[in-house]
């Protein structure tokens, strides 16, 4: 596509954003444990995996529902720069929240280069539309929703709460979302132009404009919670503030939260966990809806 920036990379926003660089142990390591500990709670778990809200091949969902049908309902996308990931690695995630009485859904879509960037946010948008549309055949409340995702994924999240719901069908609310959580989000998505994730992702710096949710306002005053970890790379820190500054008014809430102590990839694992702080000030968060 023309624009897009493929020759140049800036160095140092190389070293904010490269994840795996940052963490090479990652795929040995933690990646391991949290495959091992979502193959262990789908297992034991009652579970709805796999169901399909569109006809394309990652148009999926998988269903964690907790033990009463008016238990909030947490929708989470992953991350993975929106070119890796799928949600079975990560039911790890919905794991605590269950046990805590939070039904959760877990959401697949498309990865670049096969697609673009806004294109997967049209189908998160669909996921969420055939969510509401099947609620009360999946035994769904609709009454609480809180959208929910790390880095590429709270991203997906932020574009969620600036979508306008009921410009997209007759049959959907304005105020389908009652909050979100945003973990080590992706809000200005041009200073990834200039890198090597944009090589997949391909984008203009007019499309990484376009795509950004600064660029985005929430369609609602419905709160939004974000964290960051306390020892991510400073462009983290940066966009999460300046996402909250933007947007927030007296009548919405942008709860701006470090975790202390916690990278990139440690954040979430820190939200799996029910021992955690951060795991308790996200239940409490959810319960507040």
């Amino acid at each position: 596509m023309t624009g897009v920036i493929e020759a140049h990379i800036d160095t140092e926003l190389e070293a904010q954003f490269n994840m795996r660089a940052l963490r090479p142990d990652f795929e040995t390591g933690m990646l391991r444990q949290w495959i091992a500990r979502s193959a262990a709670f789908r297992s034991r778990g009652a579970c709805q995996l796999d169901l399909a809200y569109g006809p394309g091949e990652r148009d999926r969902i998988d269903l964690f529902p907790a033990k009463t049908g008016d238990s909030p309902l947490l929708v989470f996308f992953h991350g993975g720069y929106w070119q890796r990931g799928d949600k079975s690695l990560y039911s790890f995630v919905a794991e605590p929240f269950v046990e805590h009485g939070i039904s959760v859904v877990l959401v697949n879509y498309s990865l670049c280069p096969a697609v673009r960037v806004e294109q997967i946010v049209g189908q998160a948008q669909r996921a969420l539309a055939w969510l509401w549309r099947q609620a009360p055949v999946l035994s769904c409340t609709r009454k609480r929703w809180i959208v929910a995702g790390h880095s590429a994924g709270a991203h997906l999240a932020a574009r969620m709460m600036a979508t306008h719901w009921s410009g997209l069908a007759d049959d959907l609310p304005s105020d389908m979302l009652h909050g979100a959580l945003l973990v080590s989000g992706l809000y200005d998505l041009e200073p990834l132009c200039p890198t090597s994730l944009n090589q997949d992702l391909r984008m203009s710096l007019a499309e990484a404009r376009a795509a950004s949710p600064l660029q985005h306002p929430p369609a609602t005053n419905a709160a939004q919670w974000l964290a960051v970890g306390g020892a991510e790379t400073t462009e983290f820190h940066r966009q999460a503030a300046r996402y909250a500054r933007t947007f927030e008014t007296q009548q919405r809430c942008m709860s701006h939260h470090v975790v202390d102590g916690c990278d990139h990839l440690d954040v979430l694992q820190a939200l799996a966990d029910p021992a955690h702080p951060f795991f308790r000030d996200a239940l409490a968060f959810i319960a507040s809806r």
